[in-house]
């Protein structure tokens, strides 16, 4: 079961045996194990969709525009640089496809990472998140994040129409001076094929499983205050 409704779960059960017992000590704890638990809850769902009313949600839809822009940025900077595009181009007669897939491998995505932290934390949401642990509570997202965006460019790049087009582009010879700039070309062409929701879903099966202990702590920590809180009480 997932963990978030298994803690929601878990906390509405031992609010309602406090409610039933008449133990206000249960019903402290499951209380506030419950309050703890559904708002990190909100606050994963804010990250990926729109909640009517709530200024901030939806951040990462929001933000696909500034998104986009940073895989671009990513893929011509330590990708596509003049140096690597040289020895693709040099190699091009040997093969009629290009195997860009040990190069990505080998590309540091931790850039791409940082900005979407920035993007969150520069956000409305970002003072949320300052409450659950700031950027500290997203750095355990950073290697599935990373080795999801490796195996989404392996994939753009390993399309046919991706190696035939730049294929294309490659056997021109006048095409040597301004190689790079085409080459930037093609790739806003295959980021159109990307829509908010594909990425949403993309980046939402990344990390949204990791961000489930932002739940599960919420729920721990808020029985644990609630204890305090009737023991004081008591």
């Amino acid at each position: 079961m997932n963990k978030s409704i298994l803690t929601n779960l878990i906390a509405t059960a031992v609010l309602a045996l406090g409610w039933g017992l008449q133990n206000e000590l249960a019903m402290m704890v499951g209380l506030f194990a419950l309050s703890g638990a559904l708002t990190n809850w909100l606050a994963v769902h804010m990250l990926f969709e729109k909640v009517p009313g709530l200024v901030g949600s939806g951040v990462i839809p929001a933000r696909f525009e500034e998104f986009k822009a940073a895989i671009k940025r990513l893929m011509m900077e330590q990708f596509f640089s003049q140096e690597n595009i040289d020895r693709f181009v040099s190699g091009s007669s040997a093969r009629s496809k290009m195997e860009l897939a040990p190069v990505i491998e080998k590309v540091d995505f931790s850039p791409a990472f940082d900005k979407l932290i920035e993007v969150i934390m520069n956000s409305s949401f970002g003072g949320m998140l300052n409450m659950l642990g700031g950027v500290d509570a997203l750095t355990p997202l950073k290697e599935p994040f990373i080795s999801g965006m490796k195996e989404s460019i392996v994939e753009i790049t390993t399309k046919d129409s991706f190696n035939q087009l730049l294929q294309e582009e490659i056997d021109q010879p006048e095409v040597m001076a301004d190689i790079r700039a085409k080459v930037a070309d093609i790739i806003d062409a295959r980021l159109e094929e990307l829509t908010p929701q594909l990425v949403k879903e993309m980046v939402q099966q990344m990390i949204k499983q990791h961000l489930g202990w932002l739940v599960v702590w919420g729920g721990v920590f808020g029985g644990l205050i609630g204890l305090l809180s009737a023991l004081v009480v008591l």
